[in-house]
C-alpha cells in the first residue's frame, strides 16, 4: 500500500521534472552560445584588425562626466585611434532626455583628449545594445566595426552585432576594478537571455530609426 502511494505521488511529477530539466538545459545552451559563439573575435588594442569605425557603447554618467566604466571605454577607444586601428567613432548611448545625455558626455571627453570633432559621430538613440548595433548598420551604413565595451558585456554585444550582419570585432575596456561589478554581472546574466530572444525569435526594430548618415562625412551633422 505504501509503495502504491509513492507511485501515486511520484508519477505525476515526472513531466514536471522533465519540463524543469528542459528549461535548465535551454538556459545553459543560451549562456554557452552567447558567451562563446564569437569569442575568437575578441582582441587586445595591439592585435585587433583595423576597421574604419570604433563603436563605443554607452554606460552610466555622473552629471556631465562619464562613470569609471564609461571612461575606460572611451580611453580604450582613444588608444585605438592613436594606434591608427580606427579613423572614426560612433558613440552610442541614451540621450532620452536633456537630463541624461550619455552621447554628448562621451563626445566632450573625446574632444578633450584631442580627437578631431569631424571624426566623432553621435548615436542619440542607442538605448540598448541591440539598438546601437542595429542603428550602426541602418543609420550609419556600417558593414564592419570595432566594438569597445567591458569584458562582461562584450560577448553579448558581439553576438548581437554579428548575428545582425555586422563584421564586428571587439576590444574589452576593463582598466580597473569597478564598484558596480556585481550589479553589472547580475544584470548581464538576464540580458543575455533577452539578446537570444531578440536575435532568434522577436527580431524587433529599434525604438527610433531615421535618415541615413554618411560616416565618411563630418561628425558635426549628428550634433543636436
Amino acid at each position: 500500500m505504501i509503495m502504491n502511494l509513492k507511485k501515486f505521488y511520484i508519477i505525476p511529477l515526472i513531466p514536471v521534472f522533465i519540463m524543469f530539466f528542459c528549461i535548465f538545459a535551454l538556459f545553459i545552451y543560451i549562456r554557452i552560445e552567447v558567451n562563446s559563439k564569437y569569442k575568437d573575435r575578441i582582441f587586445t588594442p595591439d592585435s585587433v584588425p583595423e576597421r574604419k569605425v570604433c563603436l563605443i557603447l554607452g554606460a552610466s554618467i555622473w552629471g556631465n562626466k562619464p562613470s569609471h566604466v564609461l571612461e575606460d571605454r572611451l580611453l580604450v577607444g582613444i588608444e585605438l585611434y592613436k594606434l591608427r586601428k580606427v579613423r572614426k567613432f560612433i558613440v552610442s548611448g541614451d540621450h532620452g532626455t536633456s537630463y541624461h545625455d550619455e552621447v554628448n558626455t562621451m563626445k566632450q571627453y573625446l574632444l578633450a583628449s584631442g580627437i578631431d570633432e569631424d571624426d566623432i559621430f553621435m548615436d542619440h538613440a542607442g538605448f540598448r545594445t541591440y539598438d546601437s548595433c542595429f542603428r550602426a548598420q541602418a543609420i550609419f551604413g556600417l558593414d564592419e566595426c570595432i566594438i569597445v565595451t567591458n569584458e562582461f558585456h562584450l560577448p553579448r554585444a558581439l553576438y548581437i552585432a554579428c548575428d545582425l550582419g555586422l563584421d564586428a570585432v571587439g576590444v574589452p575596456s576593463d582598466l580597473r576594478p569597478y564598484s558596480t561589478a556585481f550589479k553589472n554581472k547580475f544584470r548581464e546574466f538576464f540580458a543575455q537571455y533577452k539578446a537570444f530572444l531578440d536575435i532568434r525569435i522577436v527580431k524587433p526594430q529599434p525604438r527610433f530609426l531615421g535618415p541615413m548618415i554618411d560616416i565618411d562625412g563630418k561628425g558635426v551633422v549628428t550634433q543636436d
